[in-house]
C-alpha cells in the first residue's frame, strides 16, 4: 500500500489529485471544528454525547469526524447522501421506472443521480430538525420560545442541510479533480480524525494508573488483529469456475478459454451494519425525544412502564440488544445481496455465451448452484459483519465490569471496517490510475 501512494506521488498529475484531495479534506476538517452553527452551545452537545456513549448520536459524532460535539455546520456530514444513495439503490431493484434509467446509460444515471441529490435534501432536512428537537430537549439551544425560537430553528436546521450539501460538493470535486472515492474519503477522514482523542483516552488511563497499561497495550494489541483480519475477509473470495466451449466460424476458433466468476466474502460491506444500525437508532432516539427522567416512577401508568422497559431492553450497551444487532446485520446482509445479485441472470448470460460451470447443467441447475454457493458465502460474511459490529459492546460491558474508566469503543469495530475497506478502495483505484499511466510500449 505504501509503495502504491509513493510510485503515485512520483508522477506528476496523480501527486496533483492527491494535493488536491488533502486540500478539500483539510477545507472539511476546518468546517468541522471551527464553523460553528449559531444558537447552539457546543459544551452542552459534549455533555450529552458524554452521556450517551455507544448511542445513535456517538455513531453520528464519528462518522462526522467530531462536528457533531463540536456544534459546527458539518454536524450532519454525509450520512444523508448516504442514506438517500442505500434507498434510491434499493428501489432501483424494486420499481420498474428507476430500473429503466438505470439502463439507460449516462442520461439515465444521471437522472438518477439528480434524484438522490434531493432525497438527500429532503433526509437532511429531516435529520436536521430532528438534531434540533433533540438538542432543544437537552437544552443545546440558546432560543426556544416565541418569534426568536421558530428563527433559531430555521437557521439551525438551515445550517445543518447546507453543511450537508457543502459536504456532497466537496466529495463530487474529489471526484472530478481528485483521486476519486470523494463520499468515501470524506468519510474516512472524520473517522480517523476521532483516532488521537481515542489514543489519548487510552494514555491519560495509563497516567491514571499504571496498572492499566498491559490493558491499555492489549486493547491496541486487539485493534491491530482486528485490521488483519478485516483485511483478509475483504480479500477474500469464493471463484466459481467457468468453461466456455469452443466455436469455430470460418476459419478461426473462439472461445475455449476458462475464467471464474468471483464471489466476495464480505461483498455488501458495511451496508448491512448501516441498516441495522438505522432500526436500532430508534429506541435511542425515543429516549432522547421524550425523556424518561420525566416520568414519575412512583405514579406511572402501564405505558410508561411499558416504555421504560423497552428503553432498558434496548440499552447499547446489553446483552440483548447485541444479539437483535447481530440477528439484523446477519438478515440485512442477506437481503443486500439478493438486491444485487441474480443468479438467474448470471446462469441465463452464461448459457448465452455458451459459457458453463464444469459438471453443472445449464439453465436451473447452474442458478440453483449459484444461489447455494451464494448463500453460503453470505452467511459467512454476515457472520463477520455481525463480529465486528458486536465485539467492541462485549469489550466495552468487560471493561465495565473490570470498572475501567474513561475507555469508550462501542463503535470501533464499525469504524475500524469503514477505514480498512476506504484504504483498500483507494488503493485499489490509484493501481488502476497508475497502470494507465505507466502501460507497456509495443516494443517492450
Amino acid at each position: 500500500m505504501f509503495e502504491t501512494f509513493r510510485n503515485a506521488w512520483k508522477n506528476e498529475d496523480l501527486r496533483k489529485k492527491l494535493l488536491f484531495t488533502l486540500f478539500v479534506i483539510v477545507i472539511y476538517r476546518i468546517g468541522a471544528v471551527f464553523i460553528p452553527v449559531p444558537f447552539l452551545d457546543a459544551g452542552v452537545l459534549q455533555s450529552i454525547l458524554e452521556s450517551n456513549d455507544g448511542s445513535i448520536l456517538s455513531y453520528m459524532d464519528i462518522l462526522s469526524g467530531g462536528a457533531l460535539a463540536n456544534a459546527t455546520v458539518f454536524a450532519l456530514s454525509i450520512t444523508p447522501i448516504i442514506n438517500a444513495q442505500i434507498i434510491i439503490q434499493l428501489l432501483t431493484y424494486a420499481l420498474p421506472p428507476l430500473e429503466k434509467l438505470q439502463k439507460e446509460g449516462e442520461s439515465g444515471r444521471k437522472l438518477i443521480q439528480k434524484i438522490t441529490d434531493i432525497t438527500g435534501v429532503a433526509i437532511a432536512t429531516l435529520q436536521g430538525f430532528g438534531y434540533y428537537v433533540i438538542m432543544r430537549n437537552a437544552g443545546a439551544v440558546e432560543y426556544t420560545n416565541g418569534g426568536m425560537g421558530v428563527f433559531a430553528a430555521f437557521v439551525i436546521v438551515s445550517c445543518f442541510v447546507a453543511g450537508a450539501s457543502i459536504v456532497v460538493w466537496l466529495g463530487n470535486q474529489i471526484n472530478e479533480y481528485g483521486i476519486g472515492n470523494g463520499i468515501s474519503m470524506i468519510l474516512f477522514a472524520g473517522i480517523i480524525a476521532r483516532g488521537p482523542s481515542g489514543l489519548l483516552k487510552l494514555i491519560t488511563l495509563v497516567k491514571t494508573d499504571m496498572k492499566y497499561i498491559f490493558l491499555s497495550l492489549a486493547i491496541v494489541l486487539v485493534f491491530v488483529l482486528m485490521i488483519g483480519f478485516i483485511v483478509f475477509m475483504n480479500e477474500s473470495e469464493r471463484r466459481i469456475p467457468i468453461q466456455y466451449a469452443k466455436r469455430v466460424v470460418g476459419r478461426k476458433q473462439y472461445g475455449g478459454q476458462s475464467t471464474h466468476i468471483p464471489i466476495k466474502v464480505a461483498a455488501t460491506g458495511v451496508m448491512p451494519i448501516i441498516f441495522a444500525m438505522a432500526f436500532m437508532s430508534i429506541p435511542q432516539t425515543l429516549q432522547l425525544i421524550f425523556d424518561p427522567a420525566k416520568i414519575d416512577q412512583a405514579n406511572m401508568t402501564g405505558l410508561q412502564s411499558f416504555y421504560l422497559g423497552f428503553l432498558k431492553f434496548f440499552n447499547s450497551n446489553s446483552i440483548g440488544y447485541a444479539v437483535i444487532y447481530f440477528l439484523l446485520i446477519i438478515g440485512f446482509n442477506y437481503f443486500y445481496v439478493s438486491m444485487t445479485f441474480n443468479p438467474v441472470e448470471i446462469a441465463n448470460s452464461l448459457r448465452q455465451n455458451n459459457g458453463g460451470i464444469p459438471g453443472i447443467r445449464p439453465g436451473k441447475p447452474t442458478s440453483d448452484y449459484i444461489s447455494r454457493v451464494l448463500s453460503h458465502i453470505t452467511l459467512v460474511g454476515a457472520i463477520f459483519l455481525g463480529l465486528i459490529a458486536i465485539f467492541p459492546i462485549i469489550t466495552q460491558n468487560v471493561l465495565a465490569a473490570m470498572k475501567v474508566p474513561n475507555v469508550n469503543i462501542a463503535m470501533g469495530g464499525t469504524s475500524i471496517l469503514i477505514i480498512v475497506s476506504v484504504a483498500l478502495e483507494t488503493v485499489r483505484t490509484l493501481e488502476s490510475q497508475l497502470m494507465m499511466r505507466h502501460h507497456k510500449g509495443f516494443l517492450e
